[in-house]
């Protein structure tokens, strides 16, 4: 059975009577979407709903008529009915029918061929590690269109003009009918223009606009990191008729260090010490990203201790600031056969010492003998 036309308007959407604005419009759109005739064809229920979700939707989402509803109930509310009502009232219907169709809205579409702007632009690009912490200046070749300097960006030949498109009067736009309303879209001949080109300029094809490639400078600031975007003002590609010209955006790589990591503003390296070292204390020269530097590692300084650098690091982007230098230490252990036979005696004397007594080859117990004696 068709629904009926009495049905209230809250029980028709499916929402409380004290629904917001955007929980009527969301119900409303989600019953469009589910029942409108293109999507139902032949199914005059469904067809009915549609216009029943509308007609709930054109009082409940106006403050005056809701109230006048809430109190009087339709009567009150302008008394629309199926056979009145007129569903090119609602603005959010041609939302629906893009989400839908991807079509025009309802016959209320700004006329076509004003201002268009141009595209925005990207480019990826890679700088060094070192590059990222001072900054650069590079100078990128980028391929955009361009405004047409044969024909000033009209599309046609020199000494000839666009004419009105026939079609659609200059309108851009055709309309039909679309079960019980009428729809709009892009005309065909002019592809939305408005205008037709009868004699296409010969640089451009009658298109308005050339590909170029132009170089474009690019000033890299201090400080940025792996995925930084830097925003060229009006490098993009050029609008159409008379439009703004886009932008350009420049999106940063950083390449990895051999011996850097960063974190921030600050640089971590991992700097070897040897045993030795570590256990009775030494001062070291690291190297930095602002030069050498001197480190005074204290006696026993385990594996994996941090020591700061204050300000040596990379600098902190749009302040005078910068990060520190990171020095992580690491003890080296010598691999086999890097080591003389007097070190190996010095290390196996060390550790008698510390009742720890290590596996040693008889040469190596020989110079430990002539080094410390009988024991």
């Amino acid at each position: 059975m068709p629904p009926s036309s009495t049905r209230d308007y809250y029980e028709v959407l499916g929402v409380p009577r004290d629904a917001s604005t955007d929980q009527i419009k969301s119900a409303y759109r989600r019953l469009a979407l589910q029942h409108h005739p293109d999507r139902n064809p032949g199914d005059h229920v469904a067809e009915e709903r549609f216009k029943e979700a509308a007609e709930a939707y054109t009082v409940l989402s106006d403050p005056d008529k809701r109230a006048r509803y809430d109190r009087f109930g339709r009567e009150g509310a302008g008394g629309f009915g199926p056979e009145g009502f007129d569903p090119s009232v609602f603005g959010d219907f041609s939302d629906i029918l893009g989400d839908l169709f991807g079509l025009g809205g309802l016959g209320g579409r700004s006329r076509r061929g004003g201002p268009e702007p141009g595209a925005d632009l990207r480019y990826d690009l890679t700088i060094g590690f070192v590059e990222a912490a001072f900054g650069v200046t590079r100078e990128l070749e980028v391929p955009r269109l361009e405004t047409c300097a044969t024909c000033s960006g009209s599309g046609a030949a020199p000494g000839s003009q666009p004419v009105t498109c026939p079609t659609c009067a200059g309108r851009g736009q055709v309309h039909f009918a679309q079960g019980f309303f009428t729809v709009s879209r892009p005309c065909p001949q002019c592809r939305g223009e408005g205008r037709t080109i009868e004699k296409p300029c010969r640089d451009c094809h009658g298109h308005g606009r050339v590909e170029r490639r132009r170089t474009v400078e690019v000033r890299i600031p201090a400080g940025v990191d792996d995925g930084a975007r830097l925003r060229l003002s009006g490098q993009g590609e050029d609008g159409r008729r008379g439009g703004r010209t886009g932008d350009l955006y420049v999106v940063l790589s950083v390449a990895p260090h051999e011996r850097y990591h960063r974190e921030g503003a600050h640089v971590l390296a991992v700097e070897e010490i040897g045993y030795a070292q570590a256990v009775l204390g030494a001062e070291i020269e690291v190297e930095t990203l602002h030069g050498r530097e001197k480190l005074n590692v204290p006696a026993g300084t385990p594996p994996g201790k941090q020591f700061h650098l204050k300000g040596r690091g990379i600098p902190r982007l749009g302040t005078s600031g910068r990060g520190d230098h990171v020095v992580e230490i690491a003890v080296r252990i010598p691999k086999p056969g890097e080591l003389s036979d007097e070190q190996r005696a010095l290390l196996a004397r060390l550790a008698v010492l510390e009742g720890r007594p290590a596996r040693v080859e008889k040469t190596v117990l020989k110079r430990m003998k002539e080094l410390f004696g009988a024991d």
